[in-house]
């Protein structure tokens, strides 16, 4: 479970390495909830260069936000982190295919592949660990939510048979989840997020 008491004085680093985290999560909300915005209003799927650049630009922020919480995340157990960090690598690969098959078109790859969307369920399982452990150490438990909803969504998508206000649906649900959870996060105390140094193996 989190630390809430202050074991020891922070340094330096630990704040900036847990505003970095932070700043990685309500980065994540922010883009995903463009993302949901952007699908609400569009009358159909598209699949044009404007559309297709803002897509690219949004995935990749959406890759350094996670990124940023991936490598500054604070977890007891130094083999979590590891794993998570593969796990992050592994979304960079399923990244590289997306731009690789698609000719720097992700979009069309998402929309017209139905392995498209699987793709970044690694990506999703990276936020969802992150917010899973929050929800762990926390108690937020629209964490636990996020980390289901996210790669089950993202597998129905690759079904090719959610209608566009379906799919529009689910990413509003998951954003306004994420941005429930990343306001419930940022407002706790820095020092919730190192607790007891002698406890990390």
């Amino acid at each position: 479970m989190g630390e809430q008491h202050l074991y020891q004085p922070l340094t330096k680093e630990d704040k900036v390495t847990v505003v970095l985290y932070r700043i990685g999560i309500i980065l994540s909300a922010i883009i995903i909830s463009t993302a949901a915005y952007m699908l609400f209003s569009s009358s159909q799927y598209q699949d044009n260069a404007g559309i297709s650049a803002k897509i690219n630009l949004l995935l990749g922020s959406l890759y350094i936000s996670v990124g940023m919480s991936v490598f500054f995340i604070h977890l007891y157990v130094s083999k979590f982190k590891k794993g998570l960090i593969k796990l992050y690598f592994a979304s960079i690969a399923c990244l590289i295919i997306l731009f690789a098959v698609g000719r720097g078109n992700v979009l069309g790859v998402l929309i017209n592949k139905p392995y498209g969307p699987m793709l970044l369920i690694p990506l999703s399982l990276c936020l969802g660990f992150i917010t899973a452990k929050e929800a762990f150490c926390f108690k937020l438990m629209e964490g636990y939510l996020l980390a289901i909803i996210m790669p089950v969504y993202l597998l129905s998508l690759s079904t090719g048979n959610m209608p566009l206000k379906g799919a529009s649906y689910g990413l509003i649900l998951i954003a306004a989840l994420l941005l429930f959870f990343t306001l419930r996060k940022v407002s706790m105390p820095i020092h919730y997020d190192i607790g007891d140094k002698s406890a990390y193996t």
